[in-house]
Parts: C-alpha cells; sequence; structure tokens
C-alpha cells in the first residue's frame, strides 16, 4: 500500500522565530509548485514559543484538515518532539535528502521538521520536494508504522 499526500488538501506549516526565514520561503516555493499552503505562523523574527505553532500544524494533520506538515525551528528538535506528542503524528526530524525519503519510505512521516541553523536553504527545499514527493512503502514498514501511535 503506498500514501501519497492529497493535493485537494492544504499543507500545514508553522515555525519558531529560528524558522521564520525558512519557513517563508519554503511556503512561497509551494504555492509556485501548487500547492495550498494553511500558515499557522509564527509572523516574524520576534523571539516565541516553538509549541504554540507545532501544535496547530499537528493538530490540523491529525484531523485531516491538512494532508501533511512541515515545522521549522533552530534545531528542528523542539518542533518533532511537540508534534509527536499528537497521536497520529508521525514527525520527522531531517537534515538531509535521504532522511526525508526514509522517513516517508519506511516510516510513513506525515510531518517534515528541520533545522534551519544546521542546513542550507538549498537543502531545505530539497527536502521538502523530496518528502512531498515520496511514497510509503507500506509492506515490512506497514505494521512498524501501525506500531508508533498510542
Amino acid at each position: 500500500m503506498t500514501h501519497t499526500f492529497d493535493k485537494s488538501l492544504p499543507l500545514a506549516i508553522g515555525c519558531d522565530h529560528a524558522g521564520f526565514a525558512y519557513k517563508e520561503k519554503i511556503k512561497a516555493y509551494l504555492i509556485e509548485n501548487g500547492w495550498t499552503v494553511e500558515d499557522k505562523g509564527t509572523y516574524s523574527t520576534d523571539s516565541t514559543d516553538y509549541p504554540d505553532y507545532a501544535h496547530p500544524v499537528a493538530e490540523m494533520v491529525e484531523s485531516g484538515a491538512a494532508t501533511a506538515g512541515i515545522l521549522i525551528c533552530g534545531s528542528g528538535n523542539g518542533v518533532c518532539m511537540t508534534a509527536n506528542k499528537h497521536n497520529g503524528i508521525r514527525a520527522a526530524l531531517c537534515w538531509n535528502e535521504e532522511l526525508a525519503g526514509l522517513a516517508r519510505q519506511h516510516n510513513n512521516a506525515n510531518v517534515l521538521c528541520m533545522p534551519e541553523r544546521f542546513v542550507s536553504y538549498e537543502t531545505a527545499q530539497a527536502m521538502t520536494q523530496i518528502f512531498l514527493s515520496t511514497d510509503f512503502e507500506g509492506g515490512r514498514h506497514e505494521k512498524r508504522a501501525e506500531k508508533i501511535s498510542l
């Protein structure tokens, strides 16, 4: 069984102040490529708390209101930990293209988390493209992915 992201639903995107620059660029890139984007903030580089933006993104994906989510903060860890508190969310912290692909292929990840302070924008854009275009392989990975949620 494969799972692709449904372009008829929006992508939810969010960040804290440390992920703002990439969020704005990734959002523009997604819109240029035919995605509808639901921006859950933040909307500036003013210091803020990452859970305030990670929870709304995760809630949209969890409820089915968004096909997938993208979260960005300085290290990627804070938004990833926060999103993974939600049942049905499989948020993956990625810092290269191979990890973004494997998160989809093997783990059926539905939220991509990126560390703005540790990857170039070009890498972030490439990871986004790979994450959104890679199918979940299913098969031996299906049972494992199903065990992630409680």
